[in-house]
């Protein structure tokens, strides 16, 4: 008997108490079940039984191997699974980790939903920066740059800020042609939901420090902040893809274009030790394929 069918010996001896009933479900004698363990004892220097004529009880050292032996079982079986779904089609849960700006993706994650109906989607929307792996993700969208050898990475795109206002506000007082001329306006900015923290608007480097902007209103919402800006409620810094829209529309103007300086990275990444699973590579192709066709973010037009 291998190695493997004495720990399996083992392991229904110990649920059942009895080397006739571990034979018994093994097709096995009882001599020979009673064999295997003894030879794996030896193997192993220690006792995992203490036998008796009425029963059979696990030694300390038996409850520390079964404990062992069952998350090595467990591993197989879980890696069984996944064998055989890389040869099927995508499918099992899948759970996913998106920025506070997810919700403007959301339009390429319910069609990615649609597409795959065999995939139960967890999402989870967050600013902080999630331990993908620690944390059990399969994926995670992140804005910035890849600098974990961990993980493996294809990048959506890149977005950039720009400050808008209504054309209602720009009525009630002169448009800024400089930054000191943010001092006579309301600014609005976003806050970080888990840090509290206010994102500064990323002006050009020969422009820094930029002190004194106005903080006339924060809120830890983008749509919260492009629905401020609409109303006519000061100026906002919000990201390109959340203005086109509105800007083209008449609904919003820009301001102090050209004095911003940012370039943001948007990927979707994986661990690099996960086994590339139908679901996960399915992920990755459909929103890989959304950028490229330009379909990735919602786009709001009011």
């Amino acid at each position: 008997m291998d190695q493997f069918s004495a720990i399996n010996a083992f392991m229904q001896t110990a649920a059942t108490g009895s080397f006739t009933r571990a034979g018994g479900k093994l097709g096995l004698s009882s001599s020979a079940v009673g064999k295997a363990v003894s030879r794996l004892e030896e193997s192993l220097g220690v006792g995992l039984f203490h036998r008796s004529t009425r029963a059979m009880t696990l030694t300390p050292e038996g409850l520390l191997f079964l404990e062992r032996c069952r998350a090595i079982v467990n591993d197989l079986e879980s890696a069984q699974r996944e064998m055989t779904e890389i040869a099927g089609k995508p499918r099992g849960q899948l759970r996913v980790g998106l920025p506070q700006l997810g919700q403007h993706l959301m339009v390429s994650i319910t069609a990615f939903q649609l597409a795959h109906p065999d995939i139960e989607l967890d999402l989870d929307i967050s600013d902080r920066l999630v331990d993908i792996i620690g944390e059990g993700f399969d994926a995670v969208i992140r804005i910035g740059s890849l600098d974990d050898s961990r993980l493996r990475g294809r990048m959506l795109g890149s977005y950039r800020h720009r400050l808008v206002a209504s054309p209602a506000y720009l009525k009630t007082r002169p448009s800024p042609r400089s930054i000191i001329d943010l001092k006579e306006h309301v600014c609005l900015h976003y806050r970080y939901p888990t840090s509290g923290k206010i994102d500064p608007w990323p002006f050009a480097a020969r422009y820094m420090p930029v002190r004194d902007i106005p903080r006339s209103a924060a809120a830890n919402s983008i749509d919260a902040l492009q629905d401020m800006a609409l109303a006519g409620l000061g100026i906002a810094c919000l990201p390109d893809f959340c203005v086109e829209a509105p800007i083209e529309a008449g609904l919003l103007s820009p301001v102090l274009e050209g004095l911003l300086d940012d370039s943001r990275h948007l990927h979707v990444v994986w661990p690099a030790s996960r086994q590339p699973l139908p679901r996960i590579k399915a992920f990755v192709e459909f929103m890989v394929g959304r950028a490229e066709t330009g379909a990735l973010w919602r786009r709001a037009s009011s």
